[in-house]
């Protein structure tokens, strides 16, 4: 567990603690090097990993299978235990985001490669990649429930995330044999070294977000999705990869795919569903607001999980779990 914690953990910790700092002595705006992150760094580090990655393509299809399965049964139980808590729109879909999705690119990136190397990096790519396109329907429809007059800007949402357009290319070039595992060149190493340097941004802007929150207005509400995410969402990650692994042994191959896929599943809660609450959902003047309670459940299970994901990744390591 110590080499867990200073080899995968730390270095998540330290990059983003800095972002802290940077955040509260200089009171760095976040949005520039967000937007800098979402519509370059990250497009080209998913262009990259799926352009070269040696996982075959019935991998990848089992880790989006895996995404949709995860995120439907996640939604379906947040959903009820929201309403079984009360909970109303828009708290409720707040909740819900909150409760579901994982920081699986400026959090679960790294970690996956700082514990699992190359393939864990590879695997969490395609984790984000099925997720996002989730985040931008499925997490946008969400947000926008209460506000029917802004569902058809979250119907377009989806249009403007040059990731999707970063995921049609990789798979073109893919199909035509233009890149392959063994390809190099100055145009794909470019491209690589665009991609890498999406990481420590990624981190230092989780930083810096987390240095805003204010968690004792919405400490109460926060407990729900705060569970979700890091009690309720590995079991259930766990569950679905021993299922594919049974129905379908070949397409984890590598051991190291299910597991990085359960890690993915288990990061804390993603950074999007408040840009999206903010972007899509109702405005109320209720406190604490749905984006007080996103960006609260973010500070809570980042936290957390630091003690949490030292336990579980050796367990993952070890083949303990899968």
């Amino acid at each position: 567990m110590l080499g867990t914690l200073g080899s995968a953990i730390l270095p998540i910790v330290a990059i983003a603690g800095l972002g802290v700092l940077l955040g509260r002595t200089l009171d760095v705006d976040p949005g520039p090097l967000n937007d800098v992150a979402v519509y370059v760094l990250v497009p080209a580090l998913v262009f990259h990993s799926l352009a070269t990655t040696p996982l075959s393509g019935g991998t990848v299809v089992a880790i989006l299978v895996g995404v949709v399965a995860y995120t439907a049964i996640m939604l379906a139980i947040a959903g009820g235990v929201g309403r079984l808590a009360g909970l109303t729109e828009p708290l409720l879909g707040a909740v819900v985001l909150a409760g579901v999705f994982s920081n699986a690119g400026n959090f679960g990136i790294p970690l996956s490669e700082f514990a699992f190397g190359t393939v864990g990096r590879q695997t969490a790519v395609a984790y984000i990649v099925g997720q996002s396109v989730l985040l931008y329907t499925l997490g946008a429809a969400v947000a926008a429930r209460g506000a029917a007059d802004r569902a058809i800007d979250a119907v377009r949402a989806i249009l403007r995330v040059p990731l999707l357009y970063a995921v049609l290319a990789a798979l073109v070039v893919r199909a035509f044999g233009l890149v392959g595992p063994e390809t190099t060149g100055s145009a794909i190493d470019t491209v690589e070294m665009v991609g890498v340097a999406s990481i420590p941004i990624m981190l230092l802007v989780l930083g810096i977000q987390l240095e805003r929150v204010d968690v004792s207005a919405t400490l109460r509400v926060t407990v729900t999705p705060a569970l979700l995410k890091l009690a309720v969402a590995p079991v259930v990650a766990i569950a679905i990869a021993l299922t594919i692994t049974a129905v379908a042994p070949a397409v984890f191959a590598d051991p190291t795919v299910a597991r990085v896929f359960v890690l993915e599943c288990a990061a804390p809660s993603a950074v999007t569903p408040v840009i999206l609450i903010g972007e899509f959902g109702p405005e109320t003047p209720a406190e604490p607001t749905p984006a007080a309670i996103a960006s609260a459940t973010i500070l809570v299970t980042t936290l957390a999980s630091v003690p949490l994901l030292t336990l579980l990744i050796p367990l993952l390591e070890s083949g303990t779990i899968l």
